[in-house]
């Protein structure tokens, strides 16, 4: 009950700062270039209300709680690769023919998790039950978290002077690494209670984690652009005046 509750309330620090994160987006001179990750907040906003509602109404242990749990979590597991995409594409922005070498790499992938997923599901077609999503989401989210880690090896390798895109592939990693983990202990012990209060604490703790480092990056960049707009260029005259004094 205990890692319920330290859930909930983890829970509900991560709302309070995914709205502050969506408004601060909102907001930003670069909102542009930053509309993915907007969405994906946005999208992580909505899946913890939707939580915190069916948590209130129907209670942890009810079936209604778990069809929403897991229903979002796939949206969100697709919500994330989607993301993943995005960083790729704006990690080589310039470099054309590596863009499309990582999109066809990124397809490839993707057909390949449904492909292994969908064959399990047939296989089970009869046992309708979370498990088959669980197995989908762990797969997804452990392909995310190695896609992710393999763009933050090639923006070292590559010297990449976007040190937000840094910042923000460092915080999906964080985000990634809890659910991977924590579901694939979930599915391998088949829900046993030890790996469902793991779950309850570890993947909100991931998730403030990731928020955490982005909220640094969002107002890093923000604060930079605001000091880069403080240094107003002299106005010629008043150069030219200096120049004739001297």
């Amino acid at each position: 009950m205990d890692s319920i509750i330290l859930g909930q309330v983890l829970q509900y620090a991560g709302i309070a700062i995914e709205a502050c994160l969506i408004v601060c987006v909102a907001q930003s001179a670069r909102r542009g270039r930053l509309a993915p990750v907007g969405l994906y907040l946005a999208c992580q906003l909505g899946a913890s209300l939707g939580r915190a509602f069916a948590l209130q109404i129907y209670g942890f242990k009810s079936p209604q709680y778990s069809y929403v749990y897991w229903t979002t979590d796939f949206l969100l597991v697709i919500a994330a690769f989607a993301l993943v995409c995005f960083f790729f594409r704006r990690a080589f922005r310039n470099e054309e023919k590596m863009w499309r070498f990582a999109r066809l790499l990124l397809s490839f992938v993707l057909v390949l998790v449904v492909g292994i997923s969908g064959a399990s599901f047939l296989r089970n077609f009869v046992l309708l039950d979370t498990r088959y999503i669980v197995e989908f989401s762990q797969n997804l989210y452990f392909t995310c978290l190695v896609l992710n880690t393999l763009l933050y090896i090639l923006l070292v390798q590559m010297e990449s002077t976007d040190e937000q895109l840094g910042l923000l592939v460092c915080g999906v990693g964080i985000q990634f690494a809890g659910p991977a983990a924590t579901m694939a202990l979930f599915h391998l012990t088949t829900g046993e209670r030890f790996a469902a209060a793991l779950n309850s604490v570890a993947l909100p703790v991931c998730t403030l984690g990731m928020l955490v480092v982005w909220a640094y990056a969002i107002v890093r960049v923000r604060d930079k652009d605001k000091n880069k707009g403080l240094q107003v260029p002299r106005p010629e005259k008043a150069v030219l005046a200096e120049v004739t004094a001297d």
